[in-house]
């Protein structure tokens, strides 16, 4: 078993950042530019109330296991809600990037309907080469 480095637990309902981006012009370079909706902006604000943050960011290969308690039975795309996770872990210097030399995996991820208390419980622990995990 690896040895896990950080544990907690987001108790906000998850939010992607994929499907709620905007488009806005930007003025100075004269294209149209993707930024994230305010409503990604103020989950990932109110995230690091609740980020145990190390020391300094994580670099050695990791699994990111998250268990993201959804408020509804809406479809959602397991792989947005990842990828707007790690964009928080790296906004806050949990770990450096969220490139696959850092994040190796994410096994035991999954979406669970909880309408009463939506969240995200992490667990990041080593990966190990060896046996995947």
């Amino acid at each position: 078993m690896s040895e896990i480095l950080l544990k907690f637990t987001i108790p906000l309902p998850p939010i992607t950042k994929k499907n709620s981006s905007q488009i806005v012009f930007s003025y100075n370079k004269g294209k149209p530019k993707l930024i994230p909706s305010k409503k990604f902006t103020e989950y990932q604000k109110s995230c690091g109330w609740f980020i145990n943050k190390p020391s300094k960011p994580l670099e050695c290969k990791i699994n990111i296991k998250a268990i993201y308690y959804m408020p509804t039975r809406r479809r959602v795309d397991i792989t947005n809600l990842h990828s707007a996770l790690h964009d928080v872990l790296v906004h806050y210097n949990v770990i450096k990037d969220d490139s696959c030399d850092i994040v190796a995996a994410t096994d035991g991820s999954r979406v669970i309907y909880d309408k009463n208390a939506p969240r995200t419980e992490v667990t990041i622990s080593e990966f190990d080469e060896v046996t995947g995990y």
